[in-house]
């Protein structure tokens, strides 16, 4: 199982930006998956998921109404969009999936939310 993420970076607060994750070695597509984060110093958060088989979704409540987790089966690859973005939102940002009664993460991208 691998697990890429991409698209973290520095932005503005009240910036957006687009996380992707892409999947292998794995369905995905009978797969819930799941972004989770980490900011500096704390321990993991779990922040929105994804169903595989009715694709309704679910939220941190202090991402509610700003962030969007989707997901194209066809492409393999899990999204997060990130909108009105605080300071507070700094962290390494993972996907997850659990798969088999085992865990796994991928190597995570940094998302910087600073002026």
């Amino acid at each position: 199982v691998q697990l890429q993420a991409s698209g973290g970076g520095l932005v503005q607060p009240g910036g957006s930006l687009r996380l992707s994750c892409a999947a292998s070695g794995f369905a995905f597509r009978n797969d819930d998956m799941n972004w989770c984060r980490q900011a500096p110093g704390k321990g993991p958060e779990w922040v929105a998921s994804i169903d595989s088989a009715t694709y309704r979704t679910y939220y941190l409540d202090s991402v509610k109404g700003r962030f969007t987790i989707s997901r194209d089966n066809s492409r393999r690859t899990l999204y997060l969009q990130m909108n009105s973005l605080k300071p507070e939102d700094t962290a390494v940002y993972y996907c997850h999936v659990f798969w088999k009664i085992r865990d796994y993460w991928g190597q995570g991208t940094k998302v910087t939310v600073s002026s």
